[in-house]
């Protein structure tokens, strides 16, 4: 396996470390991104309820980076689990971006009281063979999700994004997912608010020891557990060492210390329990 790149089961090739565009809004945004895009970074994560689509394909359009070499992937939000709205959803944030496809495509939250992520898969699924997305994949999704989705369409997710950091690191997920053949991609990988990985002194210790940041800690950690991580960083200093992640690796001492920093549900960042939260906002 490529070092930069993983596989997913549908035959996309992504970098391990992503942009994440979360409240990356406007003109300020479009320079963020564009900065992100000329340091390296090729997947770009949006989602329609981040509100900055059209930031993203404009982004793409300044870009001297051609298309093809751009991974842009996008998040069918809660209002549209309906097949045809979920159609109609995923055409409208084509046209919001001006892109003829996404290389990339989630369902953002199961929503399971509403109960109707089957059927917004099915639309997925049907929009991958219109050509509208190249790989498609889910957010949020527990296992009961996941075993419910793949028997009754029989297509299995390429990606399940998921919270995942040293305060919820979330490995029995991330090893259904594997289980599945499944990629796992983790938001949040330095945690928000009060729950700021990066200030742990574990993390500080190790990273002395390899000249590297915490957060460049934290990537490493999600990379030797065959994570994809989408990290949002506003600096360019910082994207950069974002990116500066494949000259070390970490101990199987190293890894498994930094899993005992897990607080379980109470070290989510928002409390945002698949099973119960309602993306509708």
């Amino acid at each position: 396996m490529n070092k930069h790149y993983f596989e997913t089961n549908d035959g996309l090739r992504l970098p391990k470390v992503g942009f994440g565009t979360v409240y990356v809004k406007g003109t300020q945004g479009v320079a963020s991104t564009l900065s992100a895009i000329n340091n390296g970074y090729r997947l770009i994560d949006t989602s329609t309820n981040y509100n900055n689509e059209g930031m993203v394909g404009e982004a793409v359009r300044q870009s001297s980076v051609p298309r093809e070499e751009l991974i842009i992937s996008s998040k069918l939000p809660g209002e549209a689990h309906d097949y045809d709205k979920a159609i109609l959803m995923i055409q409208e944030s084509l046209y919001r971006t001006g892109l003829d496809y996404f290389d990339k495509y989630l369902i953002h939250w199961p929503l399971p009281r509403i109960d109707k992520y089957a059927e917004a898969w099915q639309a997925l699924v049907d929009a991958q063979k219109f050509g509208l997305i190249k790989s498609i994949g889910v957010s949020n999704f527990l296992e009961e999700h996941l075993d419910r989705i793949i028997d009754e369409t029989g297509v299995t997710p390429a990606t399940n994004q998921i919270e995942r950091h040293p305060y919820f690191n979330n490995n029995e997920l991330v090893r259904v997912n594997k289980e599945r053949g499944i990629l796992t991609e983790g938001w949040s990988p330095f945690g928000r608010g009060k729950l700021n990985v990066l200030d742990i002194d574990v993390l500080k210790e190790i990273g002395k020891k390899y000249g590297k940041s915490p957060a460049q800690v934290v990537l490493r950690w999600n990379i030797e557990n065959d994570v994809l991580t989408v990290a949002k960083a506003a600096s360019p200093k910082n994207q950069k060492a974002n990116l500066d992640i494949f000259d070390f690796s970490l101990t199987d001492e190293e890894i498994e210390l930094i899993n005992t920093l897990d607080k379980g549900e109470p070290g989510r960042v928002e409390g945002q329990h698949p099973n119960e939260y309602e993306e509708f906002d």
